[in-house]
């Protein structure tokens, strides 16, 4: 099943084109350098190709299909509660690596139901939070979403939860890497159960889970909505431009082993990453009192993005909300996130 859209590098081949001015999308480079207008979505889909391919750069390549190895999904406990059945699951993301998750299905299903990938924030007790086992009910959305109808998977990201393995020893160049992958098969997962209709399902996530949202739907275009909560801001406005935290093993080393922390010479950054989603449906939720992600620089991407989405006629499907709030994800903003979720799964045309 031939599903992602990607630029893999192969030995020998060229590097791809460096974009200094990550805020300016409506260029692309050709094999010169030299640079040209992008005026229509078939070009806009060369720099996209960019992207990607600068994406795995600094991530690592994206695994190819010899690692697909079959999902092989094992119920460890189920529950019953009033509007779901949630069940404790791993399933094999790769020959030899099982990852944890909660699969919650509603009790009442009519015909095939929308599904939502569910990414949980840095949390030891990982995908347990957004199934609603965790104290913020403010970031327990696999619960609400299975409330409103949705089957819901909630994955553990390595090193949280029951998840604790070493992705470098498995071959991998990041951890996030790694979290596509395995999101990807949790896509995987969805579209094989019969209670699931294929062709519509999304992606959520907070904080780490946030932008692993952003990450992976770029990569798998089966992502037909993302939400984003307190996921970004523009590399040079985190922290002042200390891309430390992104560094250690739980991210991207390379950008310290490689790029020197410096947000210049990064390859990619979040404008970018926002307008790769276009013209499928993005939520943002980003409050102007996020110490993590700077709101300056999420508005600074938002701008960008949204002329690729313009180009694309689906400014409509990029909407952002600045709550007055802190690194949270406010009841009122989540209300929103999932009619929003609606309006792309259960009321699309």
């Amino acid at each position: 099943m031939i599903f992602i859209a990607l630029l893999l590098l192969a030995a020998g081949d060229s590097p791809p084109p460096f974009y200094a001015d990550k805020l300016n999308l409506l260029v692309v480079r050709n094999e010169s350098g030299d640079e040209a207008p992008i005026t229509s979505p078939v070009e806009w889909r060369t720099r996209r190709e960019h992207l990607l391919a600068n994406m795995q750069l600094v991530m690592g390549d994206m695994p190819d299909g010899a690692k697909r190895a079959p999902l092989d999904v094992r119920v460890e406990e189920e529950v019953e509660t009033p509007a779901y059945s949630r069940k404790k699951i791993s399933y094999a993301a790769e020959s030899g690596d099982r990852v944890p998750a909660y699969l919650l299905i509603p009790s009442k299903i009519d015909g095939k139901a929308p599904a939502m990938l569910c990414l949980h924030q840095t949390i030891k007790i990982g995908k347990a939070e957004p199934a609603g086992l965790g104290e913020n009910t403010n970031l327990d959305y696999a619960h609400e979403l299975a409330t409103r109808g949705y089957v819901c998977l909630a994955p553990d990201y390595p090193r949280f939860g029951d998840y604790d393995i070493d992705v470098y020893a498995m071959g991998y160049a990041s951890a996030t890497m790694k979290g596509i992958w395995n999101h990807m098969r949790g896509v995987d997962l969805l579209q094989g159960l019969p209670e699931v209709d294929a062709d519509r399902i999304g992606c959520i996530g907070h904080s780490l889970g946030g932008h692993n949202t952003l990450f992976m739907s770029v990569f798998d275009e089966r992502i037909k909505v993302a939400v984003t909560s307190c996921g970004f801001t523009r590399f040079a406005k985190y922290y002042d431009g200390d891309l430390t935290g992104w560094t250690h093993r739980g991210y991207m080393p390379r950008i310290d082993t490689v790029y020197g922390k410096d947000p210049a010479r990064m390859p990619f950054d979040f404008p970018d990453i926002l307008a790769a989603i276009a013209p499928r449906h993005l939520f943002i939720n980003a409050p102007t009192g996020d110490s993590n992600f700077d709101v300056g620089g999420v508005r600074e991407s938002v701008e960008a993005a949204r002329k690729i989405f313009a180009l694309h006629d689906a400014d409509d499907q990029l909407v952002v909300e600045y709550p007055d709030s802190q690194h949270d994800f406010p009841p009122e903003t989540r209300d929103r996130a999932y009619a929003f979720i609606d309006r792309a799964l259960k009321h699309a045309p």
